[in-house]
């Protein structure tokens, strides 16, 4: 069994190259044909950056529709999607497609749009991994690890590991699954969390208090 190695990252985010948005008929449009890079961004990334911090909802589409559209009814159906749940980016981008088009019939002939100054920006971001110099080799040591861990280390382990090809699991699972039966009670603490409408401080104190009950309930 190889240690666990502690990960961080951080965003180098830029202008994807694709025109703004000024109405819902434009959003619809870029992203029929933005990059998977950009979805990703805007529905994944957005709890990494310093930038973004909605209580409400977790992805730039909805925030948008919800403060500079002032589309309630909009924000709140593309507020539920958790990408997470979905299979691929492909789907993701056809159930978005499919949201914004019913609610373009709903509201036909009109077209919601914005003024100068709040069309939505299409993005995208560069994720940057680097070593922190930490290691956990007993999975009793787990949790102290994550209770020290930075935003950017949950992030990189625990949510950006659930987009991550070829296994999509988060990082803390699988390594517990190579350590043998004897951490079985540390997979199945944190399986299934529904974390995606959560902060990542949020995320790690969830992880913390589920693997330190494991960790007391050892001694």
């Amino acid at each position: 069994m190889s240690d666990f190695v502690v990960i961080d990252c951080t965003l180098l985010t830029r202008m994807s190259g694709l025109p703004p948005a000024f109405n819902l008929r434009e959003l619809r449009d870029r992203i029929a044909t933005c990059s998977e890079n950009v979805l990703y961004h805007h529905f994944c990334e957005t709890p990494l950056r310093a930038t973004f911090d909605d209580p409400e909802y977790r992805n730039d589409f909805a925030v948008w529709a919800r403060n500079d559209l002032a589309d309630k009814i909009l924000a709140e159906k593309l507020g539920i999607i958790d990408p997470y749940e979905i299979e691929s980016m492909a789907d993701l981008r056809r159930q978005v497609i499919d949201i914004i088009e019913d609610r373009m019939s709903e509201l036909s002939p009109w077209v919601p749009a914005v003024r100068p100054g709040l069309e939505f920006f299409f993005m995208e971001a560069l994720t940057v991994a680097f070593e922190t110099g930490v290691r956990v080799s007993r999975p009793a040591d787990m949790a102290d690890a994550v209770r020290a861990m930075t935003n950017g280390s949950i992030f990189f382990h625990y949510l950006e590991a659930l987009k991550r090809p070829p296994i999509h699991k988060d990082d803390f699972t699988a390594w517990f699954t190579e350590c043998g039966p004897a951490a079985e009670p540390y997979v199945k603490a944190i399986a299934g969390m529904d974390v995606y409408f959560k902060n990542l401080p949020a995320i790690r104190d969830s992880l913390y208090r589920a693997l330190n009950a494991v960790k007391e309930a050892e001694h």
